[in-house]
C-alpha cells in the first residue's frame, strides 16, 4: 500500500507541476500543443482545441510543451514571442503548484493534532546549570540558535546539532521583549534513565500546548518553511562536504523510507498522516530543487530567460533560443545520470539489508 501511495504521490506532484506551466501558459495566451502525464509512448490521448492531452505509458515525468519553448517558432503566440514577464510567470509556475500542495498537505497533517510542545521553557531540573539571572529563565520562548529562526520545537535539537560545540548564540522572548545570550555555554549533564541507561541532556522542560484552528494554521506554515531550509541546509552541507552521494536518496529511497515509517505506525491513521507529512515534505523540496539555476530545471531556464533580456536589452541583438535548448539538453543529460547513480545506490543498498 505505502508503494502505491508513493507512486500516487509522484504522480500527483507530477501532475500539480505541469498543471501549473499548462494554467499559466492558457493565461498568459501562449499555445500549449500538448499536455502529457508521463513519458513514452502514448496509452491515451485526445485534441480539444489547439492542445493534445495525453496519458503515457511510463510513469515517469510529464511535461507541458508550449510553442516555441525551445526554438524560434513564427507563431504569435508561442512562448519565445510572449513578453518577458509572461514567461517568467509561467516558468515559475509549476514550482509554486508544488509549494502550495506542499503547504495544504501540511494544513491536512497539521489539523488532527490535540496537543504539542513549543519552544517555550516550562520548568529546569535541579541539576540544570543553564539557567539563572545571566541564564535561561522559565517562560523563556527560544526564537533563535545560532542564527537560524526555530520554526518549531524539533529545530532546537537540529540546529544544535549543526554546531557540536556548547557554545551558541541564543535569541530569546522574555517578557515581550528580545534578549540575546551572546556565546552562551549550553551545558549538558549525565543522567540515568529508568531503564539504566545514560543519556546527556540540558536540564530543560519545554511546554505542551493545546493549538487552536488558527495556531494549527500558523503550525502548518512553519513547519512549510522549515523544509524551505531543510533544503538549504542540504546543500550547503553538499557543497561543504559534510554528505556525500551516499547520503542522497532519490525514489527508490524515498519509497523504501516511506514504507519503513507507515510499518512503525501504531494505526493507519496515523500511517496515513505520516505519508501525507512526507507527501508535503517532498511537495515543498521539489519546488525549492526546481528553482535552483541548474540548467534543464525551471530555476536554469528563468536565468537563462533574466540574462537573455539583458543582453538583448543592450546589444539590440535577437538570440537564437536553440544555444539556450543545447544547455538545457546536457544538462537533463547530467540530471538522468545522477538519478540513475542514486537510483542503483538506493537499490544496493535494499538488497544489502
Amino acid at each position: 500500500m505505502s508503494v502505491l501511495f508513493a507512486i500516487l504521490l509522484f504522480s500527483l506532484l507530477i501532475f500539480v507541476h505541469e498543471l501549473g506551466h499548462f494554467v499559466a501558459a492558457k493565461l498568459s495566451g501562449v499555445q500549449v500543443n500538448e499536455f502529457s502525464m508521463f513519458m513514452g509512448p502514448a496509452i491515451w490521448k485526445k485534441q480539444v482545441g489547439e492542445t493534445l492531452y495525453s496519458i503515457r505509458c511510463i510513469p515517469i515525468g510529464g511535461y507541458c510543451a508550449m510553442e516555441g519553448e525551445d526554438e524560434e517558432s513564427d507563431n504569435p503566440r508561442s512562448f519565445d514571442k510572449a513578453a518577458w514577464w509572461k514567461r517568467l510567470i509561467i516558468l515559475a509556475a509549476g514550482a509554486a503548484m508544488n509549494f502550495l500542495i506542499g503547504v495544504l498537505l501540511m494544513v491536512i497533517v497539521s489539523l488532527p493534532v490535540k496537543q504539542t510542545v513549543i519552544p517555550v521553557i516550562s520548568s529546569f531540573e535541579n541539576y540544570a546549570t543553564i539557567n539563572g539571572e545571566n541564564g535561561l529563565q522559565p517562560g523563556d520562548r527560544i526564537l533563535k540558535v545560532d542564527g537560524e529562526k526555530l520554526y518549531n520545537y524539533s529545530d532546537l535539537s537540529l540546529i544544535l546539532s549543526l554546531n557540536p560545540g556548547d557554545i551558541h548564540d541564543l535569541v530569546v522572548e522574555r517578557g515581550g521583549a528580545r534578549v540575546e545570550l551572546t556565546n552562551f555555554l549550553l551545558e549538558k549533564h549525565e543522567v540515568s534513565t529508568e531503564d539504566g541507561t545514560t543519556v546527556r541532556r540540558y536540564g530543560m522542560n519545554f511546554t505542551l500546548y493545546t493549538p487552536d484552528f488558527g495556531d494549527k494554521l500558523v503550525m502548518a506554515w512553519n513547519q512549510s518553511l522549515d523544509t524551505v531550509r531543510m533544503v538549504r541546509l542540504s546543500l550547503q552541507m553538499l557543497l561543504t562536504g559534510k554528505v556525500g552521494l551516499k547520503d542522497m536518496s532519490g525514489p527508490v529511497g524515498i519509497v523504501s523510507e516511506m514504507s519503513n515509517v507507515a510499518a512503525a505506525s501504531d494505526s493507519w491513521v496515523s500511517a496515513l498522516l505520516n505519508m501525507l507529512y512526507f507527501g508535503g515534505f517532498i511537495a515543498i523540496n521539489l519546488a525549492v530543487m526546481n528553482l535552483l539555476p541548474i540548467p534543464a530545471l525551471d530555476g536554469g531556464r528563468i536565468v537563462c530567460l533574466l540574462i537573455t533580456v539583458l543582453v538583448e536589452a543592450v546589444t539590440r541583438k535577437k538570440i537564437n533560443p536553440k544555444y539556450e535548448g543545447y544547455l538545457h539538453s546536457a544538462g537533463m543529460i547530467l540530471l538522468l545520470g545522477l538519478m540513475a547513480v542514486i537510483m542503483c545506490k538506493d537499490v544496493i543498498f535494499l538488497f544489502k539489508r
